[in-house]
């Protein structure tokens, strides 16, 4: 498993990798989530565990199972399979990139390979978080 998981982060298309794209929650998707494709080190980014994003104990963090945003029975988290109002993928400039969901029903979720393979395996990546977070390559 973790070889495939290494595999799958440098399979990241290089397109994805250059931008900056972000993930905002909330009723009407305006509360900012951290960075999806900022590196570990990145103060904004939800890899960083250190971080106010990356942290399993900070209710803007959807590692935390404690919040709305990261708990898989809450609409507003990403997690769960038959939420109504999961985060948004947003770049820079206001793109729009789908919903970063695990519904397979939402119309206009994220098709994008990586961000499927990490809300399939979200238990497995939280639990081993900091061995996984080394694999990214953004």
């Amino acid at each position: 498993m973790k070889f495939l998981l290494i595999i799958v982060f440098i399979l990241i298309s290089s397109s994805l990798s250059a931008q900056k794209l972000m993930l905002f929650g909330g009723e009407n998707h305006d509360i900012y989530l951290g960075c999806l494709t900022c590196t570990q080190f990145h103060s904004e980014s939800i890899w960083n565990e250190n971080g106010i994003y990356g942290t399993k104990l900070n209710n803007l963090s959807i590692w935390s199972e404690f919040s709305e945003f990261g708990n898989e029975f809450s609409p507003l988290s990403p997690w769960n399979e038959y939420g109504t109002t999961p985060p948004q993928i947003i770049d820079e400039n206001g793109g729009f990139y789908g919903y970063f969901t695990r519904n397979p029903y939402i119309n206009q979720r994220t098709e994008d390979e990586f961000f499927l393979y990490v809300l399939n395996n979200f238990r497995y990546i939280s639990e081993n978080f900091s061995k996984y977070v080394e694999g990214l390559y953004f």
